[in-house]
């Protein structure tokens, strides 16, 4: 893996995208727990999914530039196999972060954002759109 400046462009795009990720994610996932009163992680893995199709959308056209080096399906599934690890991850932090030590739920959920973030770039800079 080479640290130079397309890698670091790369990965400003990258959190551009994860912002407006974040956005989508805190909007399905609070609509869905308080306006439609889904449970918690209910309304945590459908924000998280519908985020996951906004942002391989963007990073593949925007971030990392992709336009049919592989098969959509298998680059799709790349990048939805990394982010199911990445919901599993986002599950376990919100666990324990607001299920043990009873944090606040979206504070909770910003922080498990952010370390799936950096879980998510990796996988998908050096597997999903790698040439």
């Amino acid at each position: 893996m080479v640290f130079d400046s397309e890698f670091f462009a790369k990965f400003l795009r990258f959190g551009v995208v994860g912002l407006s990720g974040v956005v989508v994610d805190f909007g399905v996932t609070w609509v869905c727990k308080e306006k439609f009163r889904f449970p918690k992680y209910l309304a945590n893995s459908l924000g998280f999914c519908v985020a996951t199709v906004n942002n391989y959308l963007l990073n593949k056209y925007w971030t990392f530039k992709v336009f049919g080096n592989q098969g959509l399906f298998l680059e799709f599934s790349k990048f939805v196999g990394f982010a199911l690890v990445g919901l599993l991850i986002n599950n376990l932090v919100l666990f324990i972060l607001h299920g043990r030590s009873k944090l606040n739920f979206y504070l909770a959920k910003l922080i498990a954002i952010a370390i799936v973030s950096v879980w998510n770039f990796l996988g998908n800079y050096m597997y999903t759109f790698s040439a």
